[in-house]
């Protein structure tokens, strides 16, 4: 799920390049419980309303078993509870858009 329509597309898109089939819906499905394996996010802890309604959500579905991994560039309001890392990453960015060339990045399993 996304509310954004480019990243909807970004994700058909790289779903057709994988030779993969992927649902993408425009439904708001925070708070929703779900009998999914794993939840991928990216970049969401970026506003502290939208933050803390991630932080419960991704907690109640960690406590139902499923694996929720949040990708995080460093972003103001990225809870320091409940998360242990499991990668960083350097990566290459737009100067325009970002503070620096490269953007280290954390992949986190929320506990």
């Amino acid at each position: 799920a996304d509310i954004d329509p480019w990243a909807r597309t970004a994700v058909r898109l790289n779903a057709a390049l994988n030779d993969v089939s992927v649902d993408c819906t425009t439904e708001d499905l925070i708070g929703r419980s779900f009998d999914v394996d794993v939840i991928l996010a990216g970049d969401v802890f970026y506003e502290s309303d939208f933050a803390r309604a991630l932080v419960t959500w991704f907690a109640d579905m960690a406590k139902e078993g499923c694996l929720v991994l949040v990708g995080d560039p460093g972003r103001s309001y990225r809870p320091t509870e409940h998360l242990e890392p499991l990668a960083t990453y350097e990566v290459p960015v737009t100067r325009i858009l970002e503070d620096s060339e490269v953007k280290k990045t954390t992949v986190w399993k929320f506990l």
